[in-house]
């Protein structure tokens, strides 16, 4: 972001409250078991809340590890100044490994061809390449599976001494984390440790071991051996209903999405509304357009039920949502007649000032919360506030004192 807009210009936007995910990672921290560190996960930009701003501010609060998913995402933090450690895990053949090793970053490696293209990059770097070595204890998706852990294990070990690898962590990812007291999540852990201690057996010397995502962060100290993976939680969003809300969890959702009306005007009974008719009005009535569609982001599944705060009320959405638009029924008497053009209608933030949360938006769309703030597109300024802090790692920009605000449309 490089200009600064006056938030009442903008159609729409997202207010991203960068003391509250300072605040997040604070909390998170607190409740980590002795010795434990904390990755915040800057991955898909920030879960949509733009991924340099969110990463300096996790590092001011105490983060010590930053996460990516893809090594194009974690090169975009060291070219934007970040010197933190940074973790990227989802890596395909021909990916930028060589790249990676020049810029300090830690890569995951899952499999014997991530091992020989990495163990090759660091040849023709000339330096040694930082790796982890991922073990799918029974998530399924990637890592390596336990029957071939012994041959990776041994690879890695004698590109090592080798002295074109370090491998610096082992870890792995549950399945089920957000569901308390599922039999997964022990069998994952026990799963875990076999696989640790085989590593450290065969003279792999880690410098962090972890398994615990956001869910596991919360309720499983157990888990948190010396490192653990914050997502969503640092955003301040619940990793599941079964978990608790935000509140409960002493989080507070860091995004707030909100428009300015673009029209209202008054209808007679039995007008159709937006494509398909599938809302008339049951009397004459005011309606409200709000500029946001689900080319932002807004799930057009959450037709004729998402919520909206417009003119001290949460009303619903009336009829589809459109690829850029939609219409809220404000209905009539004073507080329907008090809106105007340009009048705020909150989506979503932090929900205690009568708004709504992405926890509503995900529940009328039949989703996670964490889809709801990924989803929200480039069009969409970001606006971060209450960046006052100083970044660990020294870069300036994006945030200029207290109650500062920038927006922008690229992130």
């Amino acid at each position: 972001m490089t200009g600064t807009v006056p938030t009442s210009t903008l159609r729409a936007r997202a207010e991203i409250d960068l003391g509250a995910l300072r605040g997040n990672v604070r909390a998170l921290r607190a409740r980590l078991a002795p010795g434990a560190g904390l990755m915040a996960v800057v991955k898909s930009d920030a879960y949509g809340h733009g991924a340099l701003p969110c990463a300096r501010a996790a590092l001011d609060a105490g983060a010590s590890w930053l996460g990516t998913a893809t090594p194009h995402e974690a090169l975009a933090l060291r070219a934007a100044g970040i010197r933190a450690p940074v973790l990227c895990w989802l890596w395909t053949p021909g990916d930028p490994w060589r790249e990676a090793i020049e810029a300090g970053l830690d890569m995951s490696v899952s499999g014997m061809w991530a091992l020989r293209e990495v163990t090759d990059a660091a040849r023709a770097a000339g330096r040694t390449a930082r790796i982890q070595l991922k073990a799918d204890t029974g998530l399924g998706r990637n890592g390596c599976q336990p029957a071939d852990w012994p041959e990776l294990v041994a690879a890695a070990r004698a590109a090592e001494v080798a002295g074109t690898v370090r491998v610096t962590g082992l870890w792995s990812h549950f399945a089920r984390a957000d569901e308390p007291g599922d039999s997964s999540i022990t069998a994952q852990l026990d799963v875990f440790h076999e696989l640790v201690a085989y590593a450290e057996k065969a003279g792999v010397e880690p410098e962090v071991r972890h398994i615990a995502n956001s869910a596991a962060a919360l309720t499983l100290p157990d888990s948190h051996f010396d490192l653990v993976r914050t997502g969503i939680a640092v955003y301040g969003i619940s990793p599941s209903t079964e978990l608790g809300t935000s509140a409960e969890l002493g989080l507070r959702p860091v995004m707030t999405l909100a428009a300015s009306v673009a029209l209202v005007k008054r209808v007679p009974e039995g007008h159709g509304v937006s494509y398909g008719h599938r809302y008339h009005t049951p009397a004459e009535t005011t309606l409200g357009l709000i500029p946001l569609g689900y080319a932002d982001g807004v799930p057009r599944h959450a037709s004729g039920r998402g919520p909206v705060l417009v003119g001290g009320k949460v009303r619903r959405v009336a009829g589809r949502v459109a690829m850029d638009q939609f219409v809220v029924d404000l209905g009539t008497g004073p507080d329907a007649d008090a809106v105007q053009e340009g009048a705020p209608a909150v989506l979503f933030g932090p929900g205690d000032r009568g708004e709504p949360t992405a926890a509503d938006w995900a529940e009328a769309a039949g989703t996670i919360a964490y889809e709801i703030v990924t989803r929200i597109g480039p069009r969409v300024p970001r606006v971060h506030v209450n960046g006052q802090e100083g970044h660990e790692d020294g870069a300036a920009g994006d945030r200029d004192g207290a109650g500062h605000r920038e927006a922008g449309a690229g992130r």
